[in-house]
């Protein structure tokens, strides 16, 4: 497999940081991306090349590729990983940040995907990277437009494969689960805004409590895994001869997306109410 010019989105921390690396380790011309470029100086000692971006944000968008064309030329691997987890309950999470949580999540790695594209379809080589969610396959409670972002990031994706396959470039999801990174904290945050005081408070509780269970630990368990894991699964993919169409995360999240195709929806609601210890009713 011929490596390249490679593009890695949310890179200033977790699973993105340690793709980038990992990238790079195999032979990649790697460009890492973020908003926060400050957060990526350790990078840099690796022969990483660090550069702005803002995905929901067509600028800072046409200035990241050109500043890679001019540099090192067309990306051969794009790594969307930038992305965030916005949890409340539906009734209470203002439409404003739903909107947001779609631009960042679908609207802007659509943004970014598109100009990367044609250059791949010329030269009948490429791979397109879209970092989904165990989420993207099976809901839970509270995160509605976290996860609907992820389930749209799904269709998007296989449609796009099709798409793109005749050209010889390859689309694959990668679907996480619960990984030592930020994310869960901005999760947890985004929850206790948004329904935290209001009608949902109590069913809110046991989610709180298991996302901060998962924050505190560290290494491989069945809550949370190393962001290095889902690394190797992306470079995984970058690699192959021919990559597959979904890498499922090891452990709790292949079980997870398991049950949902073997469940019926009661059933499966009742094992996520038991699991999330919430209550069967409400007040």
């Amino acid at each position: 497999m011929k490596k390249g010019i490679a593009l890695v989105t949310g890179a200033s921390a977790g699973i993105g940081a340690e793709t980038a690396r990992r990238l790079a380790a195999a032979g990649f011309t790697t460009y890492a991306a973020a908003r926060r470029v400050d957060k990526m100086d350790n990078l840099t000692a690796l022969g990483i090349k660090v550069l702005p971006l803002d995905i929901t944000d067509t600028g800072s968008i046409a200035a990241c590729l050109a500043a890679i064309r001019s540099e090192s030329g067309d990306i051969d691997v794009l790594v969307n990983n930038a992305g965030y987890g916005s949890y409340g309950a539906v009734e209470e999470v203002p439409m404003a940040e739903a909107r947001r949580q779609f631009e960042v999540n679908l609207f802007g790695l659509a943004a970014l995907t598109q100009q990367v594209i044609a250059p791949m379809r010329r030269k009948r080589w490429g791979r397109i990277i879209n970092i989904s969610s165990t989420g993207g396959v099976a809901a839970t409670p509270y995160g509605a437009w976290y996860y609907s972002s992820k389930f749209a990031l799904e269709g998007y994706s296989a449609a796009l494969r099709q798409e793109l396959a005749p050209f010889g470039v390859d689309v694959s999801v990668i679907r996480p689960s619960g990984t030592k990174s930020e994310w869960g904290a901005i999760a947890t945050q985004s929850l206790l805004a948004n329904s935290a005081h209001g009608p949902y408070a109590e069913a809110v509780k046991p989610m709180v409590a298991l996302f901060d269970k998962s924050a505190a630990l560290e290494g491989n368990s069945a809550l949370q895994i190393p962001a290095s894991v889902i690394a190797d699964m992306i470079v995984k993919a970058a690699l192959a001869k021919r990559a597959n169409s979904a890498y499922n995360a090891p452990g709790a999240g292949k079980i997870s997306i398991f049950l949902r195709w073997l469940l019926s929806d009661r059933l499966h609601d009742a094992m996520v109410r038991t699991a999330f210890g919430m209550p069967k009713s409400m007040a």
